[in-house]
């Protein structure tokens, strides 16, 4: 293989910035719905992939989906199986332990993406990241601890937060098999086919359990699927393309912090001096990313011929999205 100097764009590190913002009001829209995490997981897969569906189908794209490669699309449907399990871990750690525990375990996901990063991407690993993750970490530990003081001594609890740390290492999982498999494919038809096995295996517990009633909760729903899954999960595959896994991991504990600013707003939940110092330390841990200049690291994986010849080898000029895929102006 040979070696290249990742273009890391300023473009790239701010789509993957405002996926995590985004996903900060995740906690907003799941409290307005009164119903089974799995039957939360599968509505919003759903209306993630029926608007991507819709998208590639009014951009007469349908036929990339089918011009998969088979290996392809089984490994693909492996990370919708995966993704599935990942957002069950942790909604269901949400429901056993405190939130701060939850919080604090899952979000230990960057930190194995940074210690994965040298054995899966084949990158070197990047010694510059260090205190900008444990900015990260630590202002999450600043912010959430001190909002509940959970305590392990349950049975329950204690699943929840094995539930929780589990959740990290399948986000670590994801994170790095996506950079992987997105090379050479759109983010739209990457995550559809995610996102409709997903529904698949979902559907038989979204029939038979209670699901929501409520137009605001289906409001809620649709909002968590169309907003929170389909457009920032473009923005932020579409971002991994030419960001490293490891870099882009750290940019995300603004979710956390959004959350906060979110919950303060809409929740009426009180900011405290804790959060606002633990979010200036996540907030300068991201900032200290974006200022890293690029390594140079071993080429990935090539291009799949057949879909090359459509186009579709995610090559255009320095965006790292095709063309038609780019929005005007992406966890």
């Amino acid at each position: 293989m040979t070696s290249v100097r990742r273009k890391e764009t300023p473009a790239g590190l701010a789509r993957v910035a405002i996926a995590a913002t985004i996903w900060g009001s995740i906690p907003v829209l799941v409290r307005a719905v009164d119903t089974s995490s799995v039957v939360i997981v599968f509505w919003r897969v759903a209306f993630a992939g029926a608007t991507l569906l819709l998208y590639l189908t009014f951009k007469k794209r349908l036929g990339e989906i089918v011009r998969l490669p088979t290996r392809r699309k089984l490994a693909l449907m492996g990370m919708g199986a995966l993704l599935t399990v990942n957002w069950l871990l942790f909604f269901t750690a949400l429901q056993l332990t405190g939130v701060a525990v939850a919080v604090l375990l899952g979000y230990l996901g960057p930190v194995f993406v940074a210690a994965f990063t040298p054995l899966v991407a084949r990158e070197p690993f990047d010694r510059r990241v260090v205190l900008p993750l444990a900015l990260a970490l630590g202002g999450t530990l600043v912010i959430v601890a001190p909002g509940e003081a959970s305590s392990l001594g349950s049975p329950a609890s204690m699943l929840g937060a094995t539930l929780a740390f589990t959740s990290a290492i399948t986000y670590a999982i994801l994170v790095l098999n996506a950079r992987r498999l997105v090379q050479g494919i759109s983010a739209s038809v990457y995550m559809v086919v995610e996102y409709s096995t997903a529904a698949v295996l979902l559907l038989p517990a979204a029939v038979l359990l209670p699901g929501p009633q409520a137009a605001s909760e289906w409001g809620s729903l649709a909002a968590l699927g169309v907003v929170n899954t389909a457009l920032t999960g473009f923005l932020f595959l579409s971002a991994l393309r030419n960001v490293r896994a490891d870099h882009a991991a750290i940019i995300t504990y603004a979710e956390p912090v959004s959350a906060v600013l979110f919950a303060a707003v809409f929740l009426g939940e009180p900011l405290t001096l804790a959060t606002l110092l633990g979010g200036a330390a996540v907030i300068a841990g991201g900032i200290a990313v974006t200022r890293l200049r690029p390594m140079v690291a071993v080429e990935g994986p090539p291009v799949i011929p057949e879909l090359a010849e459509e186009g579709l080898d995610g090559s255009m000029g320095n965006t790292g999205i095709d063309s038609e895929d780019t929005p005007a102006g992406f966890s």
